[in-house]
């Protein structure tokens, strides 16, 4: 296997996150200057993506372990612009911990990535590979997606992520059900998990009354103008989770996922780049592509629209 020569290191928005409540966390992957990696600058996305899979379900493991032992140690750190409660748990610091010195382990600074450390999927065993500048690789991760619901005891709605971005665009995403050991993921123009792929789980959009799912506690206007659109023949799903909304666009029970408060990136840029791969679309909601280059801007705070098909329809229907 070849080498990775990169720096994983926490951008300042990184270290207040994770000093104040464990959350998602970005790392940048950064050449050194003494690579010893596949060209002395890049790193194999192949790799990378392995990596993260398996990550992603350690997270898991971490967050379903701390949920089944009753050892939350929850603690708020405030509330949301509309005033609803945002906890954070031992769930999220440990699945934290298990993700970030994992990535540590694999990727430490000017090392060697070895198959000792990270052993591919089955599924990933047959893709071709692709190398990138490694100064062109952003790693998204989110170590607990949805821990309101996690707190409440929803764990359907629980989710670990991870999302690859290179220059900006996502390019390949892991989103991990801790508590149905399920994972997916898709790697754009290469390929993606089986259970992304299901002929059954992905059905056509009706137009004319279409499910529209949306957040239980950040809901905004969406319900008043999903009704208003589709003269009440929406079904309007309120769900926790942004992976949680996103899954649920390929397994049948949601044509469109609407958020119309601001965002956190690392909450979407995994179900952004499965989106993407898939033949889907995430946008703001003027329908511009959302970018995910500066870490030091985490939020979106231009809303999102996505569907796995129809996005422009949804655009023009919901008059976004």
């Amino acid at each position: 296997m070849m080498g990775l020569s990169a720096k994983i290191r926490l951008s300042p928005i990184g270290f207040i996150v994770v000093g104040l409540c464990g959350l998602a966390l970005v790392y940048y992957l950064t050449t050194d200057g003494n690579e010893t990696g596949h060209s002395g600058e890049s790193v194999s996305i192949k790799q990378l993506l392995a990596a993260s899979i398996q990550l992603a379900e350690d997270g898991g493991i971490a967050v379903r372990t701390v949920r089944e032992q009753n050892n939350l140690s929850e603690k708020s750190k405030g509330k949301t612009k509309e005033g609803v409660n945002d906890p954070v748990t031992q769930g999220d610091l440990q699945s934290h911990r298990a993700m970030f010195y994992g990535f540590r382990k694999a990727f430490p600074s000017v090392k060697v990535l070895s198959s000792a450390t990270i052993l591919l999927n089955n599924e990933l065993q047959n893709i071709e590979d692709e190398y990138v500048p490694v100064s062109n690789v952003l790693v998204w991760i989110d170590p607990l997606d949805a821990t309101k619901e996690y707190t409440e005891n929803l764990l359907h709605f629980v989710t670990t992520m991870v999302c690859i971005v290179v220059n900006g665009k996502p390019v390949a995403g892991v989103i991990h059900k801790p508590f149905q050991k399920k994972s997916f993921w898709a790697w754009n123009g290469h390929g993606s998990s089986s259970n992304l792929n299901s002929k059954e789980s992905v059905t056509k959009s009706d137009m004319s009354s279409p499910r529209i799912i949306i957040s239980r506690s950040h809901a905004g206007k969406v319900n008043a103008t999903a009704r208003k659109a589709f003269g009440g023949k929406a079904v309007v799903i309120p769900a926790g989770g942004a992976g949680y909304k996103v899954l649920s666009l390929f397994d049948g029970s949601a044509d469109a996922y609407v958020h119309v408060t601001k965002i956190k990136k690392w909450d979407i840029c995994a179900g952004d780049a499965i989106l993407r791969a898939l033949g889907g679309r995430m946008t703001t909601l003027k329908g511009d592509d959302i970018i995910y280059t500066d870490p030091s801007k985490p939020a979106n705070d231009q809303g999102l629209l996505a569907a796995l098909r129809n996005h422009k329809e949804f655009r023009r229907m919901l008059k976004l």
